[in-house]
């Protein structure tokens, strides 16, 4: 099986609540709800699970914390990979920083 047809999998994996706009299907968030429910109940239990979707994503710190550091580590190694210079010294900068701080703190902490 070709890698583009694992992706192709992937991909249909991840659009099941899809709606189909023109020719390409829109993966709709866990959090909306569809558009076109005319039944009332069926209207309730989508805003339901949209509701509660929506709460799980936002009480799931840990989640939420492991989704964001991930997309920094992107940016700091793209960055890192672009700019090595930069790079470097944005660490001896921030290494100096946080010497001067312990340097600090212990100093104030002699006297």
């Amino acid at each position: 099986m070709s890698s583009e047809a694992v992706g192709s999998e992937a991909v249909r994996a991840e659009v099941v609540g899809a709606e189909v706009v023109g020719a390409a299907a829109v993966a709709l968030p866990r959090t909306a709800v569809p558009l076109g429910l005319t039944d009332p109940v069926e209207r309730a239990r989508a805003e339901l699970r949209a509701a509660l979707a929506a709460i799980e994503e936002k009480g799931n710190v840990s989640r939420r914390v492991s989704r964001t550091t991930d997309r920094i580590t992107v940016q700091v190694r793209a960055f890192a990979q672009d700019q090595p210079v930069a790079a470097a010294a944005a660490v001896l900068a921030g290494a100096a920083a946080v010497g001067a701080i312990v340097w600090a703190i212990v100093r104030s902490y002699s006297r």
